[in-house]
């Protein structure tokens, strides 16, 4: 199998995609439409502000949310592709019990993601050990629908899996 990602291209997108805070505003948006201006606080009480600030700048950055005259915080195309595949990944995971039978929304993304992430690198040469599929009691081929979307999306979206360039040392 060839690489289609370097492992801190995998990494960061992986981090970048379960963050909890990321996870609730595209699914809320995708949920329950656009988040009209100043009303964000009372849309995810559950996040602190600095949550909601870093999540709605990190959606912004990557191309995921706009804020549209009149309606407020909207998902762009590439956040409703996103939110859909958020779905899969949790159908997938609800369907296995995976990682338990009752388990936050969230969570189970940020679980199915580091289960896939392996899939998109041929390697792991950074010493990061991803969490095997070979304990769950399905097969690739039933990964493999959701592992098709993620590389999807994550091709069109190629802002996703950009590694930032390291500080430079003074």
């Amino acid at each position: 199998m060839t690489a289609l990602f370097t492992p801190a291209q995998v990494r960061n997108a992986v981090d970048l995609l379960a963050a909890r805070s990321l996870v609730r505003l595209v699914t809320e948006i995708d949920d329950n439409g656009a988040i009209p201006p100043r009303r964000l606080a009372n849309t995810l009480p559950d996040l602190s502000s600095h949550q909601q600030r870093r999540a709605t700048e990190t959606a912004r950055t990557h191309g995921l949310v706009r804020t549209a005259p009149g309606t407020g915080l909207e998902l762009t195309d590439s956040g409703a592709e996103l939110a859909d595949l958020y779905d899969a990944m949790a159908r997938w995971a609800r369907r296995h019990a995976y990682p338990t039978p009752i388990c936050e929304f969230s969570s189970r993304i940020r679980h199915v993601l580091d289960l896939l992430a392996p899939a998109l690198a041929a390697q792991n040469t950074d010493g990061r050990s991803w969490p095997s599929a070979a304990r769950l009691p399905s097969t690739e081929a039933d990964l493999a629908r959701p592992r098709a979307l993620l590389i999807e999306w994550l091709a069109g979206n190629p802002q996703v899996t950009r590694v930032p360039d390291p500080e430079p040392v003074a």
